[in-house]
């Protein structure tokens, strides 16, 4: 029996010749589970910083690591995992109310974050334990 997770790693298509590669990921539920209203990048991080460190009650997002690579700690309150992001094709879908930690920045890492929602500072989940308390009043 497959576990249930607010997470999930898509693959997108991807296209290649002579000339190099295309990757295409298209919003609106095609590839990407949702109409995309924000995009944001990392590049620059320290292989020892830790990014993240959140949950957001409302927004979806996919992240992407369109060079290099980067590990997502994952954590939907019952379930925690560590995704390896390290191919261009490779995205992971972060549902709403999922805690997520990115860390081991490459040198080259370049972390494309696609978002459901505009930025709204009062729908972030900055402290762990607030997170965990929120996630259990939902099971009653």
């Amino acid at each position: 029996m497959e576990k249930q997770t607010n997470y999930k790693v898509l693959s997108f298509k991807e296209y290649g010749d002579e000339r190099g590669n295309l990757v295409v990921a298209e919003g609106s539920g095609l590839d990407v589970p949702f109409d995309i209203k924000r995009v944001f990048y990392m590049y620059g991080s320290d292989s020892d910083i830790i990014r993240g460190n959140h949950a957001n009650r409302y927004t979806h997002f996919v992240l992407i690591n369109v060079c290099g690579s980067s590990k997502v700690l994952v954590d939907d309150g019952n379930n925690k995992e560590v995704i390896i992001l390290d191919k261009p094709r490779m995205g992971l879908y972060l549902g709403p109310m999922v805690w997520k930690e990115m860390y081991d920045f490459s040198p080259d890492s370049v972390l494309l974050v696609l978002a459901s929602e505009h930025y709204i500072e009062g729908e972030y989940i900055r402290d762990y334990s607030l997170f965990i308390k929120e996630i259990d009043s939902k099971k009653d």
